[in-house]
């Protein structure tokens, strides 16, 4: 059995895999970057070794600098948890070099796997279904554009290193190929260093169904029954669930025996998962669920099989890394009750889910029934990485139990000053076509700005900060009579809001001090901040209203106005590329382009001025 194991990544994936190997016995070793000099990943394992800056391309991207850090320490494994170098062939081969467990797939298993045209391409041979399209080696723009009209539209490129949603494009008319085959291009570039494309016909009603499979060296592979992740917004996942509603039994054999099949195609160790495009416009069938791409590692749902098998997924991976067999044979694995997961992240649903960064203040997430998390209270969302606060994940009997379970959840957890996602979720949990599983990959899109929280009441919140607030000495006695308790007001401000907050009145709503002069209200998901400190500036737009800043380091991809120009509210001004993701920042109001700070390709730190805006002429402005 390991030893000391070193975990090559961060957050809430290392602490989860910190938490198993305790459990085992087994030393941690973490490794950090500049950013995460004091991350709770680094508090809780045995020791910790720095690698480097904060940027991961020069640190958790440093295959050697790791290496290095497990020979220092004495480390005998490294497990790499997801993203990162998880699925990264030459880093496990040198790892296996040093002499150390790899905690993962053989290196020729990730390799085979790596790129979706060649997985394609084995899955075919292997008798597993596969979504028809093109994976030639012909990527010029000509050859490309062809088969797509052979295909038939619409049609989605995607490029065949990519993964997390980057790289895809849906195409829905000849005539727009061209510019999303670009946009595609630079996103894949940009994310995996690798231009290459395959073409996909689109799945009409997609649903996204995954299949957990474990090998270990004895020749033995079982499949840990399936999930759905169909509710995903710009192809990442939202919200997962095991098993996945309406599969039947005849059909559940039929894909599961299928990603057996695939695992078994490439000889495969250790945790990995087959992913399946399924065409459900008349419900699943076996004859409608296509291969789509092998993940060779650990994902990031991998909670929700946990919940309804009852199996420790990364003790397995130990045992399996350590040369042990698999602890348990496919007639001793079934499915019990049902489980879903939301993921709680740092983000504004209101501004097109930009990033948030900063630190938080506030962090209660005892709510949930079981909650995966590599932050506490005290700690920031760094704008070098994921901004993941959480994964919050229920178990229970049955589906609408478990979804019940997480709606009750995300009405109690409070996270604060950053913004979250927290209503966004509740509104998808609570969708009624979510709740009765009328499920596709669309679904989110579909419903568009009817899951983004409204804003919330401001009267009935602002007597919930008042009543928090309610011992301070700001209050004074107004409307006092004999035989009556006064009544206790106070001026709160809130999004340059200015209200009155009642102490004696009685509110429903969710509040926690933040601070002595700040408290968070939440309600239904949603989440506000009033203070007794009055913002900076006056009148109709306070000062800074208007001035774009960088949410978090980024290039500068796209500039789409000119200074001295006329903008509208919610008019995209330029596009920032940070996290792998392009983010459009807009113009708050209507009013002129006063400044523009940066062109097109500039490189950006967080919280650079990159334009401002001011109002229009208005009355007392």
């Amino acid at each position: 059995m390991i030893s000391k194991l070193l975990i090559a990544n961060r957050g809430e994936i290392a602490c989860r895999i910190i938490r198993t190997a305790r459990e085992m016995g087994i030393a941690t070793v973490a490794v950090y970057s500049d950013a995460d000099a004091r991350a709770l990943h680094v508090r809780e394992a045995d020791e910790a070794v720095h690698i480097g800056p904060s940027p991961a391309a020069e640190s958790y991207l440093v295959g050697e600098r790791i290496i290095a850090a497990a020979k220092q320490t004495g480390a005998d494994a490294i497990h790499p948890g997801y993203g990162f170098l998880s699925e990264n062939a030459a880093f496990a081969q040198a790892a296996i070099d040093a002499g150390l467990i790899w905690v993962g797939p053989k290196p020729a298993s990730i390799e085979a796997m790596g790129l979706k045209d060649a997985a394609k391409k084995l899955m075919r041979a292997a008798g597993v279904p596969v979504t028809p399209g093109y994976e030639g080696d012909d990527q010029s723009d000509a050859r490309l554009k062809a088969e797509a009209d052979a295909i038939g539209y619409p049609v989605l490129i995607k490029a065949v290193a990519g993964g997390g949603g980057k790289g895809m494009r849906k195409v829905d008319a000849a005539e727009d190929f061209a510019a999303m085959l670009e946009s595609c291009r630079r996103e894949a570039k940009a994310s995996f260093g690798n231009t290459q494309v395959l073409l996909e016909k689109w799945i009409t009603r997609p649903r996204h169904i995954e299949v957990q499979v474990f090998g270990d060296a004895h020749g033995n592979v079982v499949h840990l029954f399936e999930r759905d992740c169909s509710l995903q917004r710009r192809h990442q996942k939202v919200i997962e669930e095991a098993p996945a509603p309406g599969m039947d039994e005849a059909t559940r054999e039929a894909i599961c025996a299928a990603a057996v099949r695939a695992a078994k195609a490439v000889d495969y160790e250790g945790a990995g998962t087959i992913e399946f495009i399924a065409d459900a416009s008349e419900g699943l069938r076996a004859d409608r669920i296509f291969f789509m791409e092998m993940n060779t590692r650990l994902q990031v749902e991998h909670p929700v099989t946990e919940e309804i098998t009852g199996v420790d997924l990364v003790e397995w991976q130990l045992r399996v890394a350590s040369g042990e067999p698999l602890p348990k044979r496919q007639e001793a694995l079934e499915i019990d009750g049902w489980a879903i997961e939301a993921r709680l992240y740092a983000e504004d649903p209101a501004k097109g889910f930009l990033p948030a960064t900063g630190p938080l203040e506030l962090v209660e997430l005892w709510a949930a029934p079981r909650v995966e998390t590599g932050v506490e209270a005290g700690d920031s969302i760094s704008p070098f990485y994921d901004p993941m606060i959480a994964k919050l994940i229920a178990h229970a009997p049955d589906r609408e139990t478990a979804r019940a379970d997480l709606i009750d959840a995300l009405d109690q957890i409070l996270v604060a000053p950053l913004k979250t996602n927290q209503g966004f979720l509740r509104a998808c949990l609570d969708d009624p076509d979510f709740a009765a599983a009328r499920l596709d990959t669309g679904l989110i899109a579909a419903k568009g700005e009817a899951l983004i929280p409204p804003a919330m009441p401001s009267a009935q919140a602002a007597n919930a900060a008042a009543a928090m607030l309610g011992g301070a000495p700001l209050y004074a006695p107004v409307g006092f009579r004999l035989n009556r308790a006064p009544e206790r007001t106070i001026t709160l401000w809130s999004d340059g809001e200015r209200v009155t907050g009642d102490v004696a009145r009685t509110s429903p709503l969710t509040a926690a001090l933040l601070g002595d002069d700040s408290v968070v209200v939440a309600d239904r998901g949603s989440s506000r901040i009033f203070t007794t400190t009055p913002p900076r500036g006056t009148g109709a737009h306070h000062a800074h209203d208007g001035d774009i800043i960088a949410p978090m380091p980024g290039k500068v991809i796209a500039v789409d106005v000119a200074e001295g120009q006329a903008v509208t509210a919610g008019q995209r001004l330029l596009v920032l590329e940070a996290m792998k993701m392009e983010h459009a920042l807009t113009a708050p109001f209507d009013g002129t382009l006063a400044e523009l700070a940066v062109s097109a390709g500039a490189q950006v730190q967080v919280e650079a001025l990159l334009a401002r805006v001011e109002p229009a002429n208005e009355e007392g402005a």
